[in-house]
């Protein structure tokens, strides 16, 4: 199955794991619940999932890389223990808790939060000194002396032995202790995890022309060649930063990621020409609504032009619709907040500024605390700082133009919501005129042919342009959505009719 499937076979797993029956034990027993063994290739996205299944189901997430430790950080270190057995004094060995199982303990501590999930990777790529303790904590979920706690699932995860010389396979009866679940690398999925979140546009749009080169792995007398998902995303990361800092993106940036050279270099020269189309087809232009007068070259264009413009133009309108949902989401939080303050105002709990005050620092505790114990992501980080943010800019400004009179000061800081607020509606309408106008472009530039459609799908694709319009709308893709989808229903018709006629 691809990682999207897998994620939800994880998911509904736990779930199913952490049912409880009517006096309050879990419905399935301990000892049925079998750990969960991903198998797949590496840098596919297998620890990206487990993150986020734990912040869905509102639970710990405890990650390890199993490569990482020793058979005493793993079962602890021994110890001499005396012991009394019938009458006599015997030396006998115990072992220190494993530093693995006291990581859960803490995960437990700082979330406040008893259940979790044990993510244990590369599972099968043990020491031989590892090995029996990896096979041993599989079948009795135990590290030495020591049991995993209850309410925590254990998943694990590890590489076939084409991709890693260093696999030790399992037996029968291990594999009959287990919940295996194999997974492939899929392009097609990965490209609705890369649009929410933000994955450069020239690595979206090279990877649309060259899918083949989204996962490879090549070993030959040339030694090994690799490309992975999490490579594509940790490159992304750097690209949209040297393009803040206007530093170059060379090749030898690109390979240090891309780790084979010909798809490194090829990737190398097409960021060129994606930013040469950018500047040729001024796509801000586009979005204000400009269509050049002259069109034919843009139809006859070749391929992957098109599709450099089509990724140009949804990268552009993403980060708009990225924006407005940060946007929206700070909104509603703040609100909530100011709600709080009419009634603390209300009941004479504090002056306005005590109280903004209070608030963000309440506000700032909650964050660091779920940063602490890993259940926030980082787009929710980033709407709880802005709500911080804008608390303080309202207790500055009741430092500024504060009353004490509770319903006055309330006024006061309700009127600075509503200027913001008519701003951003003001920004949404502007997306939305963004958006309008692409399709326009579209239209008059190619009408409904294969480059509408690939411009509609590519929006469609996407989490953030699919939540703007679901929130606020738009005629120009309910129309073309439309059309397409009656052409296709035609065209299946056509087909249909065709086939019944041969018959």
């Amino acid at each position: 199955m691809n990682i999207k499937e897998a994620k939800q076979e994880i998911k509904n797993t736990v779930l199913a794991y952490l049912a409880k029956d009517e006096t309050g034990d879990y419905a399935i027993p301990i000892e049925r619940q079998r750990p969960v063994l991903l198998m797949g290739p590496p840098g596919i996205g297998k620890t990206a999932i487990m993150e986020q299944v734990a912040r869905e189901c509102g639970i710990n997430l405890v990650a390890y890389t199993i490569t990482h430790h020793t058979r005493q950080s793993a079962i602890g270190l021994p110890f001499i223990k005396e012991k009394e057995y019938e009458g006599n004094t015997y030396s006998v060995t115990e072992y220190t808790m494993s530093e693995i199982i006291a990581a859960i303990y803490e995960q437990i501590e700082n979330s406040s939060v008893k259940e979790g999930i044990l993510f244990l990777d590369e599972i099968n790529c043990v020491s031989e000194t590892l090995a029996p303790t990896m096979l041993q904590f599989l079948q009795y979920k135990t590290f030495g002396n020591h049991r995993i706690p209850e309410g925590f699932v254990i998943v694990t995860a590890g590489n076939p032995p084409e991709y890693n010389k260093s696999v030790r396979d399992f037996d029968i009866v291990t594999y009959d202790r287990v919940k295996r679940i194999d997974i492939e690398e899929d392009y097609s999925v990965w490209k609705e995890y890369a649009y929410r979140m933000g994955i450069a546009g020239s690595i979206m749009s090279y990877l649309e022309i060259k899918k083949e080169n989204f996962y490879s792995v090549v070993s030959d007398l040339d030694g090994k060649r690799f490309v992975t998902a999490r490579g594509w995303e940790d490159l992304s990361q750097m690209i949209l930063m040297y393009e803040k800092l206007q530093i170059p993106v060379t090749f030898d940036l690109v390979v240090q990621y891309v780790q084979d050279e010909e798809i490194a270099r090829g990737f190398s020269n097409y960021y060129e020409l994606y930013h040469k189309y950018a500047d040729t087809y001024q796509i801000p232009k586009i979005l204000e609504g400009v269509i050049p007068q002259d069109t034919q070259n843009l139809k006859d264009a070749p391929f992957d032009e098109k599709l450099s413009l089509i990724g140009l133009i949804v990268e552009s309108l993403n980060q708009e619709f990225k924006e407005y949902a940060f946007s929206l989401d700070k909104t509603k939080q703040l609100f909530e907040q100011l709600k709080f303050l009419r009634e603390d105002l209300k009941n004479g709990k504090g002056a306005a500024g005590e109280l903004l005050e209070r608030y963000a620092e309440t506000l700032n505790t909650m964050l660091e605390h779920e940063k602490k114990a890993g259940m926030i992501s980082r787009e929710e980080q980033k709407v709880k700082a802005m709500v911080i943010a804008e608390l303080q800019e309202y207790k500055t400004l009741m430092a500024q133009k504060g009353t004490n009179d509770p319903k006055t000061d309330f006024t006061i800081i309700k009127e600075r919501f509503d200027e913001m607020e008519a701003k951003r509606k003001e920004t949404v309408a502007s997306v939305s005129d963004h958006l309008t106008n692409c399709f326009a472009f579209f239209g008059a530039v190619y009408g409904e042919s294969q480059e509408m459609v690939m411009f509609l799908s590519e929006l469609s694709a996407g989490f953030y342009s699919i939540r703007f319009v679901q929130e606020t709308g738009n005629e120009a893709y309910y129309k073309y959505n439309r059309l397409l989808l009656l052409k296709n229903r035609k065209e299946e018709l056509k087909e249909e009719i065709l086939e019944l006629l041969s018959l």
